[in-house]
């Protein structure tokens, strides 16, 4: 019995440092940011985007720094609203023009749009987008996906839980960093 214990232990363990995400190079930061500024019309530096990882694919958060800061807000929610549009339309362009072609996640994703859903949501101080799928493989596109993201947007994205997250029905539930 604690054989198996031990066993699974180590795979919860392996599979998690599988999904840790390295920073990318400075450059790279620094070329992603560049592009960026041409596609997301809100401030990098005056937001925090957060990728939360779950059992049918995740949460992509985009929250103002300043809770008083409607123009960021307002301008996050455009963004996302109009992204999570785009998602639905297997439109992920922006995405592409962003992190290149080869950005991990992305072809699966494209490709079977029609099997994700991409569920827009403002909040108070943002906004969100949950992204689920049945298929593991798709699961594990938008975990790809997200830590491709989590790499480039380095010193703006953390891996973790949403936060200040006002709203409840659809299932995560209020978390505070």
């Amino acid at each position: 019995m604690n054989q198996i214990l031990l066993a699974v232990m180590m795979t919860a363990v392996l599979s998690t440092a599988a999904y840790a995400q390295q920073s990318a190079s400075s450059a790279r930061l620094d070329e992603v940011a560049e592009r960026g500024r041409h596609v997301m019309p809100f401030h990098l530096d005056k937001t925090q985007h957060i990728f939360n990882k779950t059992q049918h694919g995740g949460v992509q958060q985009v929250i103002a720094k300043q809770a008083t800061d409607s123009e960021q807000i307002g301008l996050i929610r455009q963004h996302l609203l109009e992204i999570s549009e785009r998602f639905k339309q297997g439109d992920f362009s922006r995405q592409q023009t962003i992190h290149g072609d080869n950005m991990p996640g992305l072809q699966d994703l494209s490709a079977n749009y029609r099997n994700v859903r991409f569920d827009y949501r403002p909040l108070p101080n943002g906004a969100e987008i949950e992204y689920a799928a049945e298929d593991s493989a798709l699961v594990d596109a938008i975990h790809r996906f997200f830590n491709a993201q989590l790499s480039d947007h380095a010193h703006h994205a953390s891996d973790g839980q949403p936060m200040k997250c006002e709203h409840m029905p659809h299932g995560h539930r209020k978390h505070q960093h």
